[in-house]
């Protein structure tokens, strides 16, 4: 059983009170039902892992919520440089986060993942994609300190990428939403559909309701 905590259609130019910023990008609407942005130069979130790199002024727009929750969005981006992403987001701050998307390789396949960040340290889980036109669903369910990720092409069947812990007790409450950023460029355009948080029980079964 699931209970909507927020659901975001973007039908009005005024967004849910719930719902802010972290790292506000400068040019974002609400248009044609539609959370449209477009990326800063040079945003990223990532920390330590791999020559010591962090980075935490992606764009974020979340709503904080607590205890168990599933949340999901729609997806269309227009990436311009390498690792350009957009997707969802759960934090309790900069040492502790999961993010999925898929990261924008121009000479090759892109990458289709997920990144955890456990004590500050990022670890990043892909597969290869060879996708033209970036239009996904991607969903994250929350489940006392597990974590669980998937995608689809449909927003009907699911694929699951990513299993994951985190260093949290079970009562943390979290940040979650919808994220994007341009760890090389600038001005990716990304559009968000819709956004929607449930609750759900501690049953990890309700993950697949």
């Amino acid at each position: 059983m699931s209970i909507i905590f927020l659901e975001e259609k973007f039908e009005t130019s005024s967004l849910d009170d719930r719902l802010q910023w972290y790292c506000e990008p400068e040019r974002w609407k609400v248009d044609d039902r539609r959370l449209v942005m477009e990326t800063d130069k040079e945003t990223d979130f990532w920390q330590k892992t791999h020559y010591g790199f962090q980075a935490d002024n992606g764009h974020f727009l979340f709503a904080e919520v607590e205890g168990n929750f599933r949340m999901t969005t729609k997806v269309t981006s227009r990436p311009r440089s390498r690792y350009d992403q957009a997707g969802l987001m759960i934090r309790t701050s900069e040492n502790t986060w999961v993010k999925t998307s898929l990261e924008y390789i121009p000479d090759g396949k892109s990458k289709l993942g997920a990144v955890v960040t456990n004590r500050g340290y990022s670890d990043w889980s892909t597969q290869y994609v060879d996708i033209d036109e970036v239009e996904l669903y991607y969903r994250i369910s929350k489940v006392a300190q597990n974590v669980y990720v998937d995608v689809s092409h449909d927003g009907e069947n699911w694929q699951q990428i990513r299993i994951s812990h985190l260093d949290v007790s079970d009562d943390t409450p979290f940040m979650a939403g919808v994220y994007a950023c341009s760890p090389q460029g600038e001005k990716q355009e990304v559009s968000f559909e819709f956004l929607q948080i449930e609750r759900i029980s501690d049953n990890p079964s309700a993950v697949y309701l």
